[in-house]
């Protein structure tokens, strides 16, 4: 159970790197076409432009809060220590922060299981 345990957090690892990567590859395209700085109004005008870009926007709105106090409650069930890395993670992308979180889920799992042998 352990190997698996291992495997899955270096996937979950190698999905944050890309939800890092990725968001912010995109933020740099947008200041690039819409200014010398991130304007948060016009981010979230062109976000909610059509209705497609409506769903994946309240999609995200909605799932990311879902997942963000799940993260605060497991976090705490599982005596997690240094989730202000997670938490101050969002200000790059939920898509870093969440499988981030995962990464240091699963460590945290493998550390409780092996202090029970």
């Amino acid at each position: 159970m352990e190997q698996s345990r291992y495997f899955l957090s270096w996937v979950y690892l190698v999905i944050a790197i890309l939800g890092a990567i990725l968001p912010t590859m995109a933020n740099i395209d947008f200041i690039s076409l819409y200014g010398p700085v991130f304007d948060i109004n016009k981010f979230i005008s062109l976000a909610n432009i059509n209705p497609a870009a409506q769903s994946l926007s309240r999609d995200l709105f909605i799932g990311a809060g879902a997942i963000t106090i799940w993260i605060f409650v497991e976090s705490r069930k599982l005596k997690m220590s240094n989730m202000w890395i997670v938490f101050s993670s969002f200000l790059i992308a939920f898509a870093f922060a969440a499988p981030l979180f995962l990464f240091l889920r699963e460590r945290r799992l493998i550390e409780i299981e092996n202090n029970q042998i």
